[in-house]
């Protein structure tokens, strides 16, 4: 037996081409990502998290000469959210990256560990997360971390 696993993935060309509230949430990412400390790789990667409130989380990458010491920008503002606004569960999130001075050119998604943080979010809450990633010569936008990890481990899967 087989089965076949499709994925959805909206892609833009520019901010242009977003909604305002998306458009705004890049913004507050790449700022983020002009906050990285990233000494070692020079890849600086900044995140944006709306909540449900309207309020927006931020976070970047922090690296650390103790390597695998660091922390994931996607990682360090979900934590920050969940720890300062437990009940306030994440709508949508930017991930913008940047390679030395320049945002790279097509999205960077998020590595397995922080795929695993964004799912149990989303099982938290029981609600997807839209998921925006930046690139300056495309955007793209998914709904919900199950396009980027179909066969994701959950709670189910410990009852056995």
């Amino acid at each position: 037996m087989k089965r076949k696993i499709e994925i959805e993935i909206d892609e833009f060309s520019g901010t242009e081409e977003l909604n305002n509230k998306d458009s705004e949430l890049i913004e507050y990412s790449m700022k983020a990502a002009e906050n990285a400390y990233s000494p070692y790789s020079n890849f600086s990667v900044g995140v944006a998290l709306r909540l449900k409130s309207g309020k927006i989380v931020c976070g970047s990458n922090r690296e650390n000469a103790a390597f695998p010491s660091g922390s994931c920008a996607e990682d360090t503002a979900i934590s920050y959210a969940s720890a300062a606004h437990p009940d306030d569960p994440i709508v949508s999130m930017a991930i913008s990256a940047k390679k030395n001075q320049n945002f790279t050119t097509y999205p960077v998604s998020p590595c397995g560990n922080c795929r695993q943080i964004i799912a149990e979010e989303e099982d938290r809450h029981g609600k997807k997360i839209k998921i925006i990633l930046y690139g300056s010569e495309k955007i793209e936008v998914i709904n919900g971390i199950s396009s980027l990890l179909p066969l994701r481990f959950s709670k189910d899967k410990l009852k056995g």
